[in-house]
């Protein structure tokens, strides 16, 4: 439960790194880059299942580079969903999603549980 709050924290300061580094890029503070985050994660466990499913045969098509578009989708639903949380152009929308991608496989493979650090019960 602790790890999947800090997944959010995460997120939300990357947002928030983001802001600073992508000029299209707007967060205007914590609070609204941890409910981006919320929002981000909601989106991406409701809606991008299904769009994945229907475009399907696009995403083969284009060898998986239409996965970049879905993502960006994300990130744009959820700055039209949460206040304080603005993306302004494209490249931003693009660059942000990428990067906000690899900061959660980043830290899905530093937070992964490690099977040998188990104590036997």
């Amino acid at each position: 439960m602790i790890r999947f709050l800090l997944q959010f924290i995460v997120t939300g300061a990357a947002m928030l790194g983001l802001s600073s580094q992508l000029s299209g890029f707007r967060v205007d503070g914590w609070k609204p880059a941890l409910v981006a985050a919320v929002v981000l994660g909601l989106v991406n466990t409701l809606v991008k299942p299904v769009l994945q499913l229907l475009t399907f045969p696009l995403t083969i098509l284009t060898l998986g580079l239409w996965l970049l578009f879905i993502n960006a989708g994300m990130l744009w639903l959820t700055q039209r969903l949460v206040r304080g949380f603005e993306i302004s152009n494209g490249t931003s929308l693009f660059l942000g999603s990428i990067l906000l991608s690899l900061v959660g496989m980043i830290w899905k493979a530093a937070s992964k549980d490690d099977p040998s650090d188990r104590r036997s019960a």
